[in-house]
């Protein structure tokens, strides 16, 4: 039995993950939205979703006693981190400045007013909202089966900003270049959201169940 975790310390969208990850697994795997660090410490893979402000997402973490868990799965299994749950992984975001859990050095940045012009010189909306292409900077097993400049479905204000150029598996342009894929051993982690994004969604989530880090 495949042992999924859905990390759960309060912040929204949990279900839709759930159900989307359930929906690709079929049988044989067991998929749990938990916030007790037990069943996440007993899982095979854990996704760490979310939506929010990083410091009610990083307080309600600790609160719930799941900060030592999640690192601890990040560094042993395979792990998924969407939207927040992908920059919660990093060092210190400008939202709230407040610190991450660190697994990644680099900074979670506002994007810069100066930079929220497109192409043809209209005014791009923060946050960020609505589908988007994403280029693949690296082989992945999570991209298979997905072509390159896919698009995605986003919603937030902030992108993670590495310190490790390597990091980056994927980046998309609004206003500017940003990274929206990360992958590192047993992570990977994306600022879209593949619960909601489609096939191509649906493809990372069933890549993810049969990634053998």
């Amino acid at each position: 039995m495949n042992r999924v975790a859905v990390i759960d310390y309060g912040m929204g969208n949990l279900r839709s993950v759930e159900k989307a990850v359930a929906h690709v697994a079929g049988t044989g795997c067991d998929v749990r939205v938990t916030s007790d660090p037990a069943v996440v410490s007993a899982s095979d893979r854990v996704v760490f979703p979310g939506q929010g402000a990083m410091p009610d997402c990083m307080r309600e973490l600790d609160r719930r006693g799941l900060h030592a868990a999640v690192v601890d799965a990040a560094s042993s299994k395979p792990f998924l981190g969407i939207c927040i749950g992908q920059q919660m992984l990093f060092e210190h975001s400008q939202e709230g400045d407040v610190r991450g859990l660190g697994v990644f050095a680099g900074e979670v940045r506002r994007f810069p007013d100066a930079a929220m012009h497109a192409a043809d010189g209209s005014r791009l909306k923060v946050p960020h909202m609505g589908w988007n292409r994403v280029r693949q900077v690296k082989p992945h097993p999570l991209w298979s089966g997905i072509e390159d400049d896919a698009r995605f479905y986003f919603v937030h204000s902030y992108y993670v900003d590495p310190r490790d150029a390597d990091l980056a598996a994927g980046v998309t342009g609004y206003g500017l270049l940003f990274t929206s894929a990360v992958a590192r051993a047993n992570i990977f982690a994306v600022q879209f959201h593949p619960e909601k994004s489609a096939d191509a969604g649906l493809q990372i989530l069933r890549n993810f169940l049969a990634w053998q880090p």
